[in-house]
This record gives structure tokens, C-alpha cells and sequence, in this order.
């Protein structure tokens, strides 16, 4: 009677140890691919000389949305707007030559805030600025601002009605240098990241078709 109760209890244990294994083996591995990964990003972020221009947080998610949204450029625009829009804080980074190509100013929406964009909305007609991560379209010509690029929205209920709402990056001569000593901050769009006219004709087909672009708000 002994035998076979032992027998099964020799199997429960044996089975409850090869999944303890399996579960500290699968744990491990995870947490090395996490450190390798981070190490990665680190040496990265050092190599493309972004130390004291983006902070190291800030370009980490940068990565995490580039590797998961597997653009098919190696081009990646941030847009910080945890900084007021006296600095410069649109940075264009070259990840597959590891370099910084563009260090500007940007624009945020006028209902998102004044020098600083502190509320967001995906809402039509809420003239705000979306956060998230965009994929960059093609080069359009509108009425109004001239050259442009579609911006498609990535992340559902966050940024995904970019096109409806017509959120598009363009030049604006309300961000500039002169702007900002008149007004003291930059003008503000309809919600889209408005660059410096002289700027548009150069950064567009380098980050057209196919970029991504990463508007970063912090923690809210």
C-alpha cells in the first residue's frame, strides 16, 4: 500500500522540481536579457553624445518605442515636453551612425499650456498636444503651412486620431528665436510639433517615411 503512495509522491516532487527550475531558469534569463538590454541602451546613449543634452530616462523609452514599433528608418525624433518652449527640445537622432543630427525648438499645441504643455488630449478640435509615439508619413503640400509630413498615431486612445485631427509636422514662423525675445516663449499649433520654418526643408526627408517620433511628458 506504502509503495504506490510514495511512488506518486516521488513524481509530485520531481515535477514540482522541474518547474521550480524551469520558472528560476526563465526568470534568470529574462533578467540578463533586461541588464543586457539596458547596457545596450546605456553605451548607445553615450555613443550618440546625448550625456547632459536628453536625459538617460527619456531616451530609453525612445528605444523601447523604436524596438517595438520597428520603424523602417533608423531615425528617431524626440520631442521633450517636460521642457518649457524657450529650449530647444526636439532632438533628431541618427540610431544606425549613433549621432545626434538636430537639436531645435518645437511648438505644442495653444490649449496644452502656455511656455509649457501640461494637459493632453487624442479629442478633435482640443487643439492639445498628443503624447506617444508617432510613425512619420509621407511629404504633403498644404494650403496653409506649405511643405509637411502625415503623422500616424501608434498608440490607441492616446495619439491614434492624429490624421482626423489633421496633427502634422510643419514649419511655423512663430518658432524661432525671434519669437521667443519678443513673446518670451514660442507661438503655439492646433496640437501638432511645429518646427522653424528654415529647418522644415532639411529635416523633412530625413525623418519622412517611415521615422518614428516620440513625444515625451513624464511621468503623469
Amino acid at each position: 500500500m506504502l509503495l504506490p503512495i510514495f511512488d506518486k509522491l516521488k513524481k509530485k516532487i520531481v515535477v514540482t522540481f522541474s518547474l521550480l527550475l524551469t520558472t528560476y531558469f526563465t526568470v534568470t534569463h529574462k533578467a540578463k536579457a533586461t541588464v543586457m538590454a539596458t547596457e545596450a541602451t546605456q553605451k548607445l546613449y553615450s555613443e550618440c553624445g546625448l550625456n547632459d543634452v536628453i536625459p538617460y530616462n527619456t531616451f530609453q523609452q525612445s528605444i523601447k518605442g523604436f524596438q517595438h514599433f520597428q520603424a523602417k528608418k533608423s531615425i528617431i525624433t524626440i520631442v521633450d515636453f517636460t521642457l518649457p518652449s524657450t529650449e530647444k527640445r526636439c532632438f533628431i537622432i541618427d540610431i544606425h551612425n549613433k549621432k545626434l543630427l538636430f537639436t531645435t525648438w518645437v511648438a505644442h499645441g495653444k490649449n496644452s499650456g502656455d511656455i509649457r504643455a501640461e494637459t493632453f488630449s487624442n479629442t478633435l478640435h482640443s487643439y492639445q498636444s498628443s503624447p506617444g509615439f508617432y510613425m512619420v508619413g509621407k511629404k504633403i503640400n498644404t494650403a496653409k503651412h506649405g511643405m509637411a509630413l502625415l503623422l500616424f498615431g501608434l498608440e490607441k486612445g492616446i495619439n491614434d486620431n492624429a490624421l482626423r485631427r489633421e496633427i502634422i509636422v510643419h514649419g511655423a514662423s512663430y518658432v524661432s528665436e525671434e519669437f521667443i525675445k519678443q513673446y518670451g516663449r514660442l507661438g503655439r499649433s492646433h496640437g501638432c510639433p511645429a518646427l522653424p520654418n528654415e529647418l522644415m526643408p532639411i529635416i523633412a526627408p530625413i525623418i519622412a517615411d517611415g521615422s518614428l517620433l516620440y513625444i515625451h511628458i513624464g511621468e503623469k
